[in-house]
């Protein structure tokens, strides 16, 4: 792998809850996944990182998730397909305004958290949230964890996608996320973090929580905006890939 995009959860800060820098991420990644207001941030604070972005010449995805701010929509939600669809639309439609105000587009959608991994394996909900997409924007590329169902879904309906791999989160040997909720699930050591995704570039694997390989085949890296150290996991990461010949760059078209 010679070049690969380095993506992160960003537009999530309100003035009580600052969970990021997005300011200083966006100098590192090639591309934002930008909060769509359900499950984080606000309006004119989502705008304001849509700005940056648009500035820095960062592509711009959309980052729907679950209307649970509470949890900041890391928490499965019970809810009926016509009522999901329509919150996705809502999500998309509101980020794609707000992007376009900025000078900008949104290129992509990234769902977040608890949405995100449900639709990696629950063929059912991954329908729902491809009609959404196509229904807004079928233009949108889909991306989503690699190996996981969505992807699969959105390909049969007609959708471009891109597959993800995570820097901080551990993975199980099946090829998906260790639950935020089990020990060890997130990691925070940047030297460990970006020796993973060097190891991803040049063979395809992961090591999972057991200590076996996982083969992950991605063309975007995540750093999560919110994780403590995230700044500096994201700079060790791009530095290492970069100084193992490994070319950083949007996997998706930045402009109009």
């Amino acid at each position: 792998m010679t070049r690969i995009d380095l993506n992160s959860d960003l537009g999530e800060n309100v003035p009580d809850r600052v969970v990021g820098d997005d300011e200083a991420m966006l100098r590192i990644v090639t591309s934002a996944n930008v909060s769509a207001g359900f499950h984080a941030g606000s309006p004119e604070g989502i705008a304001a990182t849509l700005r940056a972005a648009v500035e820095r010449g960062v592509a711009i995805g959309a980052h729907p998730g679950y209307r649970d701010y509470e949890n900041f929509g890391r928490v499965d939600v019970e809810i009926d397909p016509v009522t999901l669809q329509a919150h996705v639309e809502y999500q998309l439609g509101a980020l794609q305004a707000l992007a376009a105000s900025a000078g900008g587009r949104a290129a992509y959608v990234k769902p977040h958290g608890a949405l995100y991994n449900t639709i990696a394996r629950d063929e059912a909900k991954a329908k729902v949230v491809v009609a959404a997409i196509r229904a807004v924007d079928p233009s949108l590329v889909l991306l989503g964890l690699a190996g996981g169902v969505v992807l699969d879904v959105a390909e049969r309906a007609g959708l471009a996608t891109a597959a993800e791999a995570f820097a901080d989160r551990a993975y199980t040997p099946e090829g998906l996320l260790v639950s935020r909720t089990l020990e060890g699930a997130v990691l925070h050591d940047p030297e460990l973090v970006s020796a993973r995704m060097v190891r991803l570039a040049q063979e395809g694997v992961i090591e999972a929580i057991d200590g076996s390989d996982v083969a992950v085949r991605a063309e975007s890296i995540c750093v999560h905006g919110d994780s403590a150290g995230a700044i500096a996991m994201a700079e060790a990461t791009r530095a290492a890939l970069e100084a193992a010949g490994v070319t950083i760059a949007p996997f998706v078209r930045t402009r109009r």
